[in-house]
């Protein structure tokens, strides 16, 4: 067995899923033996499994036998039996690599294979996910089967960052969920520590990153920064604000909104200089008026409300561009969040001042093997070789995908584009089929929402604001007449099922009812109910496949392909029929900044407000605008890197000091 896969390891690329299918055969011969074991033989295998590594077996040595014994487990605990190509994904997540496996494929189920494998050797194994929801549903539901096995299952969460004895149970445990940000928060604050028992990580042996691509491409832009407070610069900020609000666009100063830049005229120089009472503002260096008046005009023309940011219980919030969610306890850096808050009339908050920092790329590079998964990630491959180490592997489906990804439809207006987009929609929800909007931001869901009630049209939104309600909104979006507006929040770790999904609309059930999940009551009328939903889950399933699946409308293109490949990917699962198509329009923000001539030409025409475009050079011209997007920020990647190695060769060597005077050891030994 180790020849074999050790040969594996070596393969190239094309020979890797040949190699992981060469795997399934020996897992699957285990299967009758196993089935025949009682619960208690069953559970037996770990204690077992865990004297052979003591006996200085190795992993890769377990690895069939602990992959089969996850499978029976499954069956019994959860009711779900990995397929051969779920057994595939596993086995290159335990060998390090990145499992490209498409939507509802079961990917989730797919991670309590090397979970189980890794975590029997009692050092600690972490699984990433991209929000506290999915962290605590997944260490729940997958925490019965590891239980069950007898692993211990921790979970950290963002509200519970500083209760550390909670952080130092959950890192404690065999194996523990929880955001790339906790984590790498974790591992500042355990470095800023004043004793060892203060410290809650055990250290960095193996982590699964569920949707890899999110965590490692899209959010390694931006540092996790610990901050304190600095100097006082409140009312600076209020009055910078004011004086923004009376200076005009193209007049007092210019806008690059491709490079995201302000930069004030002279004209608009001399009229803050008046406002201030100041002779020349370049002059005032420890006051720094042009940092200010660069963060109040930024503020004002490149951040938008409802897009980039919420305003909830008078605080700031920041919406993440990809996931759709709100970012709670992340701050803009270098004043910028102090003058979104001047410009919103909220309390401004002093300036922070950097305690410690590291990128996610640094952080995640220390762990001793790292694998991921995710439904996209093969525009990446090049990036995630060069950066982390980390090779793509694309996973085979379980069934062949027949969903109908349709040409876009393009118009020469947004209001156009919207009335289209709602005339497909009601056509659609009074046939029964259901329907899943994706939107660029919690504004547009509004917008469109707003038109929809205008139809009389019934729909659940799903935004930063709404975000609360996610379980249920999700767990009803496959049903009949279903109609969900949803901006990227939709677009990752959920699984949405065609007829409802039985289980949400269930525990839904029991708690409009008043009753506790872990009463006898509660248990026994979460039962009835279930049973109740799954036959009229079930047929309606049947009758939604009838009328083409779910249909995914995309109101907007988003500045990465991936994106919006996730968005497409919720319909079609598992071989399900579905359909999925873009509406775009011609003011669209990814058209009207990145438009080459000839389409700035185009849009200076006049264009019927009520037909289409049909025009290849437009759908070009928006392929090409995304290219130009991926490649400026894969840049900023590269540059937010290039920065951070030189602050993490002096990080390293401080917190390798710091632990040898926290040990009580002694640096003038060295």
């Amino acid at each position: 067995m180790m020849s074999v896969l050790s040969k594996i390891l070596r393969a190239g690329e094309g020979k890797k899923v040949r190699a992981l299918q060469s795997l399934v055969p020996d897992i699957n011969s285990l299967e009758a033996e196993y089935e025949k074991l009682s619960d208690e033989a069953l559970k037996a295998k770990t204690p077992e499994f865990k004297n052979r590594l003591a006996n200085g077996e190795a992993l890769n040595d377990l690895m069939v036998e602990a992959f089969a014994v996850t499978r029976e487990a499954a069956k019994r605990v959860l009711g779900q039996r990995h397929f051969d190509v779920q057994l595939m994904g596993g086995a290159a997540l335990h060998f390090g690599w990145i499992a490209e496996m498409k939507t509802g494929e079961g990917k989730t189920l797919v991670s309590t294979l090397p979970a189980y494998l890794n975590g029997l050797t009692g050092q600690g194994m972490h699984i990433v996910t991209v929000n506290d929801y999915l962290a605590t549903f997944h260490s729940q539901w997958m925490g019965r089967l590891h239980n069950w096995l007898g692993l211990d299952v921790g979970l950290i969460l963002g509200d519970n960052l500083h209760d550390r004895p909670a952080r130092i149970a959950a890192y404690e445990a065999d194996i523990t969920y929880g955001t790339n940000a906790q984590f790498g928060f974790d591992y500042l604050y355990d470095n800023m520590a004043r004793s060892r028992d203060a410290m809650a990580q055990r250290g960095h042996v193996y982590a699964i990153i569920d949707e890899v691509d999110s965590i490692l491409i899209d959010e390694a832009r931006t540092p996790l920064i610990i901050s304190g407070p600095a100097q006082e610069s409140a009312k600076l900020y209020a009055q910078f604000a004011a004086i923004a609000r009376g200076l005009s666009r193209d007049v007092d100063y210019e806008v690059d909104e491709e490079k995201r830049t302000v930069a004030p005229t002279e004209e608009g120089v001399e009229k803050v200089e008046s406002a201030l009472g100041v002779g020349n503002m370049y002059d005032a260096v420890s006051v720094n008026y042009v940092h200010q008046l660069t963060q109040a005009l930024r503020a004002k023309e490149l951040y938008k409300r409802d897009k980039d940011y919420v305003v909830m219980d008078g605080e700031i919030k920041i919406v993440d561009e990809f996931t759709g969610r709100i970012m709670e306890g992340r701050r803009w850096s270098d004043g910028l969040h102090q003058a979104v808050e001047a410009r919103e009339n909220v309390y401004v908050r002093d300036e922070d001042h950097t305690w410690a920092t590291v990128t996610l790329q640094n952080y995640f590079r220390m762990y001793e093997k790292l694998a991921g998964m995710t439904g996209t990630a093969e525009t990446e491959a090049s990036e995630f070789a060069n950066t982390y180490g980390l090779a793509v592997v694309p996973i085979p489906t379980n069934r062949p995908m027949i969903r109908e990804d349709d040409a876009d439809l393009i118009y020469g207006t947004e209001l156009a584009k919207f009335n289209a987009a709602v005339d497909d929609i009601v056509e659609r929800h009074d046939r029964g089929q259901p329907v899943l909007v994706g939107t660029a931001s919690v504004e547009k869901s509004e917008v469109l929402s707003r038109l929809l009630d205008r139809r009389g049209i019934p729909h659940n939104v799903l935004n930063a604001k709404q975000h609360f309600r996610e379980a249920e909104i999700v767990a009803q979006a496959g049903g009949l007449h279903s109609v969900t507006v949803a901006t990227n929040m939709a677009g990752r770790g959920v699984d949405i099922l065609l007829g409802g999904n039985a289980e949400g609309l269930a525990s839904r059930d029991v708690l409009s009812e008043g009753l506790e999940f872990d009463s006898d009551e509660g248990k026994a009328r979460y039962a009835t109910l279930l049973a109740q939903h799954e036959a009229k889950c079930r047929a309606d399933g049947e009758k939604v496949k009838e009328l083409g699946g779910l249909f995914v409308l995309g109101s907007e293109r988003h500045e990465s392909r991936r994106i919006d490949n996730q968005l497409r990917g919720r319909s079609g699962r598992q071989g399900e029929p579905g359909e999925s198509r873009f509406y775009l329009s011609m003011e669209d923000e990814l058209i009207r900044i990145f438009a080459t001539g000839a389409v700035q030409w185009l849009m200076s025409k006049a264009m019927p407000d009520d037909e289409p475009i049909d025009m290849k050079m437009i759908s070009k011209a928006v392929e090409r605008a995304q290219n130009t997007v991926e490649q400026r920020n894969a840049e900023i990647r590269k540059d937010v890197l290039k920065y951070d190695e030189v602050l993490n060769e002096q990080r390293k060597v401080i917190y390798q000091r710091r632990q040898q005077v926290i040990d009580g050891g002694d640096l003038r030994a060295e």
